[in-house]
């Protein structure tokens, strides 16, 4: 499949170039597309000499810190655009390993979506206080009883889909854009009727940089998850 792995960054610099390169040492024929939401770091530089020495890696540059919900829809758009089978998301920081990949792109041979799973066997977490893993099962064990599309883990953000499905779906009417984007993706995706696989991974916390992650983003995001609940029914 004509592949890209779109992978958004705000202040990367440290992981941008090595996360590039290790995609494109696996050989798999494999663009990259990097979303920067103008990093004062120069992670969009970096992304743009990347470009430049490569030919495989394309960067859109936004105007600011716009969030991973909208920079996964401007890689929805783009894949669709550009006339791509299939479209990987992954975090920048590489809590998302490569090696995966070949696994992931496997299983999409026969699944529409397919997870990068942390609940599932041979799946976890390392480097996680306690009050984040609680908060993580807790979220997934209601998304598991609340919209049944047949994942264990819905709120990973290491993903493949194909693009039929992704051109089915209307981007306008995402309402999220915190950390509930990923679920609510998923749901939206699995009413097309997409068939869903995951595959374990481990996911290691971030060991360069900092960790875009904070409270109030997470109340948020809760509380946006009862929102899609209701809409369910």
């Amino acid at each position: 499949m004509k592949t890209v792995v779109a992978i958004a960054t705000y202040n990367e610099a440290e992981n941008i170039e090595r996360l590039a390169k290790a995609i494109l040492g696996l050989d798999l024929g494999l663009d990259i597309l990097v979303i920067d939401d103008n990093s004062p770091d120069g992670t969009g530089a970096i992304a743009d000499r990347l470009a430049a020495e490569t030919g495989k890696v394309k960067v859109i540059h936004r105007p600011g810190k716009l969030g991973l919900g909208t920079a996964t829809l401007a890689a929805v758009r783009y894949a669709v655009e550009h006339g791509y089978d299939a479209l990987v998301t992954m975090d920048a920081d590489f809590s998302h390993d490569p090696k995966y990949l070949p696994a992931i792109l496997k299983k999409i041979e026969d699944y529409d979506i397919v997870i990068g799973s942390r609940y599932i066997a041979g799946g976890g977490v390392e480097n996680w206080p306690l009050q984040r893993r609680l908060m993580s099962g807790m979220v997934n064990l209601y998304c598991r009883v609340m919209f049944h599309v047949g994942a264990h883990d819905y709120s990973g953000a290491y993903r493949a889909y194909r693009s039929w499905v992704l051109a089915k779906i209307d981007p306008d009417k995402i309402i999220s854009r915190g950390y509930s984007f990923q679920e609510e993706m998923l749901v939206r995706c699995a009413r097309t009727g997409a068939r869903i696989g995951e595959v374990p991974i481990v996911f290691v916390d971030r060991r360069e940089g900092s960790t875009k992650a904070n409270r109030a983003e997470m109340i948020r995001s809760s509380l946006m998850l009862l929102r899609l609940g209701f809409w369910r029914f």
